[in-house]
């Protein structure tokens, strides 16, 4: 059944839950270090979207989602598989209170049907008829985020290529910044570190949302990651490939206590 509110633990059925929350479910199960939250089935997704009171009212009592700032992530059904990226054409949602979560969903349900996603979905040779899924997660308040890439994405070479800035990752993903950049061999030795210019932060804004943020002067070409950060990122590589094999795409980021979050983990997509 897709009509149902299950935690990311639970979530195993792509054709229920879509991709995105069946990948973070296999995170959670192996004990990798995914912010808690549930997965909502296709159906109930739809039942959001459109207003149903019973299903908006399960999504507000669950336990599995705290009354804390939230993130509503997209999963559809045939999504971020290694020949199909949606990245950029499914909305996600930051900074989201338990009481505005069905507005965020159906921005999420809504996103899949827009002009551009249809378009990629038609040419991708996929179902016309979307059928999207949801993941509703703590979001993390990070010092700094980013992505990593367990192969180089641009060269193709067996090494780590991690892209780092202040705040939410969506700074390094709508490439609003020049970001930190480093390269680690195979076996975790730093290869090369330049440091970016990271004028902005991408940060929430004070009802919900998120907002462009400036950067004091003395930390734009501060790194912004250190060289234990960049270990526990290897070390993240390694555990993310032993779940899903190489040529990872991973989004994380870097919350109190040195604590590295995993927040989303796909195969990459641009590699001949």
């Amino acid at each position: 059944m897709d009509d149902r509110l299950v935690p990311l633990a639970d979530a195993v059925d792509e054709g229920a839950f879509g991709g995105k929350a069946v990948s973070l479910g296999a995170a959670v199960r192996a004990g990798l270090p995914v912010p808690p939250g549930v997965a909502l089935g296709t159906t109930m997704v739809n039942r959001v979207a459109a207003g149903d009171q019973a299903a908006i009212e399960a999504i507000l009592a669950s336990t599995h989602i705290p009354d804390a700032r939230l993130a509503v992530r997209s999963s559809a059904v045939g999504e971020d598989s290694a020949d199909a990226s949606f990245a950029g054409q499914h909305a996600t949602k930051l900074n989201v209170r338990k009481a505005a979560i069905q507005q965020a969903v159906h921005v999420v349900w809504a996103s899949a049907r827009t002009e551009s996603a249809l378009g990629y979905r038609a040419r991708k040779g996929l179902p016309p008829d979307p059928r999207i899924a949801a993941v509703v997660q703590l979001l993390v308040e990070p010092i700094a985020a980013g992505v990593l890439f367990t192969r180089n994405p641009i060269t193709g070479a067996d090494e780590r290529l991690i892209e780092a800035s202040w705040g939410l990752g969506e700074a390094v993903v709508n490439g609003i910044v020049v970001p930190d950049r480093a390269r680690l061999s195979p076996r975790g030795d730093v290869l090369e570190f330049v440091v970016g210019d990271k004028d902005v932060k991408i940060w929430y804004d004070e009802g919900d949302g998120t907002r462009e943020v400036p950067v004091e002067l003395a930390l734009r070409q501060e790194p912004c990651v250190s060289a234990l950060h960049l270990t526990a990122l290897d070390d993240l590589a390694e555990r993310c490939a032993r779940v899903w094999g190489p040529n990872l795409d991973i989004e994380w980021a870097l919350g109190g206590n040195d604590t590295i979050y995993l927040l989303q983990c796909r195969p990459i997509t641009t590699l001949s």
